[in-house]
Formats: structure tokens, sequence, C-alpha cells
């Protein structure tokens, strides 16, 4: 049986709050699509519920307002695509967020056409869609919002699924510093 790791909040902090700012940062614009099909959650877990007692689950980081969570038996896939990591993430005990980490062109290809027949199809409009090394891709929806990014150098990809009243209140843990 895994035991949750105690983590100090600040290297928390860096991994649920700066590390996807910052990669988020640094890619280039693109255009959100307007999400068909809002979940309002994720794998049937509604955003805002408390995830302490789920049984699929297991906590794996806690901090001062944020707690870590894997699912018990490996990541679900997405479509046709097996991702490496699949980590929610509560803050103030409210299930906000979903950290998903990819490898592989092909993978990340699947990905791609799953979440625009789930989402909705990208804005195809030359000028709207990256073709570079690095690439980003937004929908967004009343409740949810999801944000791609793919590093084409690395064959690294990153999928941010997270409510768009609760994620913003991960960013309140920041000291004024930080930025």
């Amino acid at each position: 049986m895994k035991h949750a790791h105690v983590v100090s909040p600040l290297t928390l902090l860096l991994v649920t709050v700066l590390f996807p700012a910052a990669l988020l940062y640094t890619m280039p614009a693109a255009h959100a699509v307007v999400m068909v099909n809002d979940p309002k959650g994720f794998n049937g877990i509604q955003w805002g519920t408390t995830l302490n007692d789920r049984p699929e689950l297991a906590l794996v980081n806690t901090a001062r307002r944020i707690k870590e969570y894997d699912l018990k038996n490996g990541p679900i896939p997405l479509g046709e695509a097996t991702v490496e990591t699949m980590r929610l993430s509560t803050v103030d005990d409210k299930f906000a967020r979903v950290t998903i980490r990819y490898r592989g062109k092909d993978v990340h290809a699947r990905i791609l056409a799953h979440l625009q027949a789930k989402y909705g199809p990208l804005d195809r409009t030359p000028g709207q869609t990256m073709r570079s090394f690095n690439q980003q891709y937004n929908w967004r929806g009343t409740d949810t919002e999801v944000n791609m990014t793919y590093e084409g150098q690395g064959e690294r990809g990153f999928l941010f699924i997270e409510s768009t009243v609760l994620a913003p209140r991960f960013n309140d843990s920041l000291p004024e510093s930080a930025y």
C-alpha cells in the first residue's frame, strides 16, 4: 500500500502552480476553442467534490491547501492513447485539476484526436494552430478548461483539465514575491 508523502508547501507549490504556469507562459499564444459538451469534471468526478474517501484514489502528496491523488490502478487511457501519469489535485479539499503527462508524437496525435472528438474541433484557420516544435491547444467551457501543450523536440506532452472556478485558487498560495 502506498502512503502519502508529506512534501513541503514550497515543493507542492512549485509542482502544482509554478510549473504549469511557467510551461504555459513559455508556449506561443493560441486561441481557445469554445468547448462543446463541458464535462463539469473529469471521469465522472464533478469539480468541487472531495476526493478523500474515493476508494479508487491514493493520496500521494499533501501540503497546507493542496492535495494530490493518483489512480490506484494507474492512469486511464484517453481515447486510444496511453499516458504516463495522471494526477488529480484538490485545493481546499475541492477537486480542481487533473494533470496528465505523456510522451511521443503518435500518443500526442491520438490524444489530440480524442480531445477534438470530445470537446470540439480546433480552429484550423491559418495562424490559429501551432505546427512548430511547441504546440498549445485550448478548449474552454463554462465550468471546464482544457489546456494541451506539446514540446516537439523532446516529444513531451502536458494536459491540464481544470475547473474554471477552482483552479485559480492554486495561485492564492503564491507569495507576492513569486512573480
